[in-house]
């Protein structure tokens, strides 16, 4: 007889994790973000983990959906989203253009969006589970790597030194709020991380700041990779002002403005390649974006596209229609990380360095931390994700969350910097 795939139990355990004081168009991140960890349990013992955002709103979404998983095989992935819509409900919805997940900096919040965050967790911890019980890696389970590394890029942001009121964890990467703060930080994460490319998160200072940090890097790393995504924060007049200084210089400009509209008309007025994780987050997204020509390059994410298997699904869309792909990044954990890694192994048209937060995470919730080499990561060739829980960082850092008096349970940027700069409000240029 073969392995019993059947679920036996479901664990959710919400966490806070320690995060930088990384500045960004929606403020600057909170002392301490939220995750949720979920595991799943097969009536063998075998067990699988999935990694999430941890807002009160996931979370609300995650209960309804793990009580009902119990009974379900592991390997019936696919039935996921619709039990997810018809068990967990809708949170209200929120489609304001102004109402930007700061989680992810994804556009407009939804409540479907939502669910396919939640549901991502879940498919990656089964499809952990369903590696392990039959000693296949995930990345064998999803058709088979095609390469056996993963590059990413360097992350760059605008921080402060330490939190206001030294809250959080104390740091020693200081501050950078100039060009050569920028450079600074990039040369510590080649020194550290060996990366190639480097990104900068924008939309803090006034465009012409944030261009002379970009032409500081190409003086510093020339001929690198460089990418600059201001999060929607610019108008169509500045994009296009923006993408003909820095022409020849950025390998693309990221979501320079907010709307697809707006991309589109950034795109018929420079050459420079638009990229977005704000405009197509979701499949029906896709069709007026691409037909308008508003992106050129898609960044993905497994957890706002529902998991591994639809970020599958996007590759082949987008390699259908000629546009490029890449992958996103959030305030991530090892899990996430490892989940990213195998599936960006077996798409084949990964066309540009992912990204990842993960050199800022300090804390983790697995046994031993993921280590980039040359900005690469290898391909664990091990069962499942390749990764295993440590049960007292685990515990820990959950400790943390509940102990929180619920001030930190839903990442809020915007808060957390006017807790610094009462008149503080969102830059737009």
């Amino acid at each position: 007889m073969g392995p019993d795939l059947t679920i036996a139990e479901v664990r959710l355990t919400p966490v806070l994790v320690a995060d930088p004081p990384l500045l960004n168009t929606q403020g600057v991140h909170q002392p301490y973000t939220p995750r949720l960890i979920v595991e799943i349990v097969t009536a063998d013992g075998v067990s699988g983990v999935g990694e999430t955002y941890g807002d009160t709103a996931y979370l609300a979404l995650a209960r309804p959906l793990a009580e009902a998983l119990a009974g379900s095989r592991v390997c019936d992935v696919n039935a996921l989203p619709a039990l997810a819509a018809r068990v967990c409900g809708d949170p209200p919805e929120v489609t304001s253009a102004d109402a930007v997940d700061a989680g992810g900096l994804r556009g407009a919040q939804t409540a479907g969006k939502l669910r396919l965050s939640v549901v991502s967790a879940f498919e990656v911890a089964c499809l952990d589970a369903l590696g392990k019980a039959l000693g296949l890696p995930v990345h064998a389970l999803l058709g088979g790597r095609v390469r056996d590394e993963v590059d990413y890029s360097a992350y760059l942001f605008y921080r402060w030194t330490g939190h206001p009121g030294g809250a959080g964890e104390p740091d020693d990467w200081g501050a950078a709020l100039d060009p050569a703060g920028i450079v600074a930080q990039a040369r510590r994460f080649v020194r550290e991380h060996g990366f190639t490319s480097f990104k900068l998160k924008g939309g803090v200072f006034p465009p012409d700041q944030e261009v002379a940090a970009i032409r500081a890097l190409a003086d510093a790393f020339p001929g690198r990779p460089l990418r600059l995504d201001p999060n929607g924060a610019w108008s169509v007049e500045t994009s296009l002002k923006v993408a003909g200084e820095l022409d020849g210089v950025l390998e693309y400009l990221e979501d320079p403005t907010g709307s697809t509209a707006g991309m589109a008309e950034v795109a018929a007025g420079t050459d420079m390649p638009l990229a977005t994780n704000m405009c197509v987050t979701r499949f029906a997204e896709i069709p007026e974006a691409f037909r308008r020509g508003a992106v050129q390059v898609v960044l993905s994410d497994h957890h706002y596209w529902g998991g591994l298997l639809a970020t599958r699904e996007l590759a082949a869309v987008c390699r259908t229609f000629g546009v490029g792909l890449s992958m996103h990044s959030n305030t991530h954990l090892g899990i996430s990380l490892a989940a990213m890694t195998h599936v960006a192994a077996v798409v084949p048209n990964l066309d540009h360095a992912c990204d990842s937060h993960y050199p800022w995470q300090t804390e983790d919730v697995i046994t031993e931390r993921h280590v980039f080499e040359d900005g690469r990561l290898a391909v664990s060739d091990l069962p499942g994700l390749g990764v295993e829980l440590d049960r007292d960082r685990l515990a820990r850092l959950h400790r943390r969350w509940l102990d929180d008096d619920g001030s930190l349970r839903d990442r809020d940027d915007a808060a957390a910097m006017r807790a610094a700069e009462p008149d503080w409000s969102p830059g737009r240029w």
